[in-house]
């Protein structure tokens, strides 16, 4: 009897240029979509992310219930944690009063207890393992950190940083196209590249949010934020629709009987 490795679906996508594309319009609903609630609408941080934690909650246990990859469900959640995100950092950056500096400090530490946490339970946290309701759970803590504390980065380098929106969107997105080159020419760990851009890819929505809704005064364009987040959302959408969304894959160890 010999065991083999086989490749099973998963619950989350594969990780392609599709998947990137929709991650960046994403994160940046995120930041309008957050904003217009807090702001537009009056709601305040504590109240704006309140909401959004219970809609995130209950999208995650639908995530988890479900049986298979289900692309509108696993976008709408990440809308949730990116929207979610946006409320949370900004309510602990300004409404705690410990800023962007101590918000993003707090937050990094959190996403690493939860990778450490994950690492020590499953020895891996590859994304291609996410295919139990256990790693499923560390997966979506993973992300919401990832997201609140990308949030967090982008707000104080572009505030307290002083290059403003359109200077941290550049500074971010060069970021970027670094973790690209290293991806193709060198052989740094495949995982780690993935969080850090997954990290990274956040900031830059918040940056390019924030550049289209705040005031000229403050460096952005002023734009509506409801009509700017109903735009983001018509184009993922659209991108859900058109791009390829196929199940990842896990590597999955069985007995082989000749």
């Amino acid at each position: 009897m010999s065991e083999f490795t086989d490749r099973t679906p998963s619950k989350v996508p594969a990780v392609t240029l599709g998947f990137w594309i929709i991650k960046v319009l994403a994160t940046t609903l995120g930041e309008t979509g957050g904003d217009t609630v807090t702001m537009t609408l009056d709601w305040g941080y504590l109240t704006g992310t309140a909401l959004f934690a219970a809609v995130l909650i209950g999208l995650v246990v639908a995530q988890i219930l479900s049986r298979r990859f289900n692309p509108i469900l696993y976008w709408a959640t990440i809308i949730a944690s990116t929207t979610f995100g946006t409320t949370m950092a900004d309510f602990a950056d300004r409404s705690l009063g410990i800023g962007y500096t101590g918000g993003s400090a707090l937050l990094l530490a959190c996403l690493a207890a939860v990778l450490g946490l994950w690492y020590a339970s499953e020895r891996t946290i590859a994304v291609d393992t996410v295919s139990t309701p256990r790693v499923e759970a560390f997966y979506w803590a993973a992300i919401t950190f990832s997201q609140t504390l990308g949030t967090a980065l982008g707000d104080w380098l572009a505030d307290t940083g002083g290059l403003g929106y359109d200077g941290g969107a550049l500074v971010f997105g060069t970021a970027l196209l670094v973790i690209v080159v290293l991806y193709y020419r060198t052989q740094v760990s495949r995982v780690l590249l993935f969080w850090a851009a997954f990290i990274l890819t956040r900031p830059l929505g918040a940056t390019v949010g924030d550049f289209l809704d705040k005031p000229v005064a403050q460096g952005g364009l002023n734009l509506s934020r409801p009509l700017a987040s109903a735009v983001l959302a018509a184009l993922i959408v659209a991108a859900v629709v058109l791009l390829p969304q196929r199940a990842g894959t896990h590597p999955t160890a069985r007995d082989a009987r000749p």
